[in-house]
């Protein structure tokens, strides 16, 4: 469809072409509106005065118990990776583990544990020749038992002995 040549009745193609020019020419006619997107103060600002501070509400994006329990896990986390670490490191060293390096190791532990066998057998043998109990004269044995028994309940009973 051709919109120069219609077969409607309306205005000549002459009248037509002077109204679109009137309608372009006093649209470009009319001022550019530019709308600002930001504003910048340049004044200066006084370095001092006479109004008070205004109060700013604390306003948290985060509730204090959440950034709690953040920090928490900041930490557990830490403290997790360094005991990881240091198993690592211990693993690496057993993964190493020769049959010199286990004597090595174990030859000072089992030198403190033979000091110490010898030490406590010596004081054991000091104490035994020194003590010698005499004890003369008639020796008694007196025991009283006064049992009091009572029982409560029926299906959970519950007994209860005094021993006096």
């Amino acid at each position: 469809m051709d919109p120069l040549n219609t077969t409607q009745f309306g205005m000549p193609e002459s009248e037509a072409a002077a109204e679109a020019r009137r309608l372009i020419d006093d649209w470009a006619a009319r001022p550019v509106r530019h709308h600002p997107t930001s504003f910048r103060d340049d004044t200066e600002p006084p370095a001092f005065g006479t109004t008070p501070p205004v109060r700013q509400e604390d306003r948290r994006i985060v509730p204090a118990w959440a950034a709690g329990i953040a920090v928490a896990s900041i930490g557990v986390g830490a403290g997790i990776t360094g005991i990881g670490c240091g198993a690592w490191l211990v693993l690496q060293g057993l993964a190493s583990v020769t049959l010199n390096g286990v004597l090595m190791v174990t030859l000072p532990f089992a030198g403190m544990a033979m000091v110490a066998t010898a030490i406590g057998g010596a004081i054991s043998k000091a104490r035994a020749a020194v003590t010698k109990n005499l004890f003369e004269g008639p020796v008694t044995h007196h025991t009283e038992i006064h049992n009091n028994s009572t029982t409560r309940g029926a299906f959970f009973a519950r007994t209860r002995n005094e021993i006096r």
